[in-house]
């Protein structure tokens, strides 16, 4: 029997298990993949505070010592159920476990491009978060693949510090909101490419260009870009806990800022309908869930 049960070792679950732990309580905390989610992966991270500059596996691992100083116990399992009550009940593949509180870090994931190369350019040209890593970019070119609200707000934000933005969308007219359009469309370092499709590419070890093909005329046009920043949606990770957790018409979990759902229930990081999902956000949400199980 535990006080604390964590899915999801991500920053929202490792700072869960930070203060949750800290507090005396006992916290096992379950990651089927690799500690510190996304962010592990990210050679660089520049807009935490008081960090100026550090790898991402580093910052995943500091939060992973920093739980585990204080008591937290880990268990590399996937969790595919958990039993609402008094106590609850958390079933992996391999065993059933039983807490008081269940704290879901669930977090996100980027859908992909499809590019076979897809993985081996991550962080050498290709980024899903423009605020997160536009910075390395400043004064070069660069793509934004969408035509979301997210889309927009990222080749906004880009053209601000890039020389130039092209914006590739694969319709002939935005999904996102009137206002951010208006601005694109006004931006003098904004290129937009309508009814295309990103094909391909290329540049080893960094990303040299891109390969896109207007779907109507069948034409290719390569595009000498540094950087290419894939904004079409993102997957949270709340499949399988319809039953247990409230969730929107994008399968967010939609709960407040409070991070609860119930008492013993509790919801925090990208996971969570928010506006912003960014490290801070991730750790802030795990703070309140750490703390409301006190």
């Amino acid at each position: 029997m535990k006080d604390v049960i964590i899915i999801g070792g991500g920053p929202a679950g490792l700072t869960a298990a930070i203060y949750a732990s800290r507090s005396g309580k006992s916290v096992l905390l379950f990651e089927k993949e690799s500690y510190g989610g996304q962010i592990s992966k990210s050679g660089l991270v520049e807009n935490f505070p008081s960090q100026k500059a550090i790898s991402g596996f580093e910052f995943s691992m500091n939060l992973y010592n920093q739980a585990k100083q204080f008591g937290c116990e880990f268990v590399k399992e996937n969790v595919i159920s958990v039993t609402d009550g008094e106590i609850k009940k958390v079933i992996t593949a391999k065993n059933e476990y039983e807490c008081r509180n269940v704290i879901f870090a669930l977090g996100a994931s980027p859908k992909k491009s499809g590019l076979p190369n897809e993985a081996s350019l991550i962080g050498r040209g290709l980024s899903y978060c423009a605020h997160c890593d536009g910075n390395f970019f400043r004064k070069k070119d660069v793509a934004v693949i969408g035509g979301g609200s997210t889309a927009l707000q990222d080749a906004l934000y880009l053209s601000e510090i890039c020389s130039k933005v092209y914006l590739i969308h694969r319709r002939n007219e935005f999904r996102g909101e009137a206002a951010l359009v208006k601005r694109v469309t006004e931006k003098e370092n904004i290129e937009i490419v309508y009814d295309s499709t990103l094909e391909a590419a290329s540049g080893e070890p960094l990303l040299r260009s891109i390969t896109v093909k207007n779907k109507n005329s069948g034409e290719e046009r390569e595009i000498s870009v540094s950087g290419l920043f894939l904004a079409i949606g993102q997957e949270p990770g709340t499949k399988g806990f319809e039953s247990i957790l409230p969730l929107d018409e994008y399968g967010y979990a939609d709960v407040d800022e409070s991070c609860k759902v119930k008492d013993g229930i509790y919801v925090c990081g990208d996971c969570r309908k928010k506006a912003l999902r960014q490290l801070t956000t991730a750790v802030s949400d795990g703070s309140v869930a750490g703390a409301s199980v006190e």
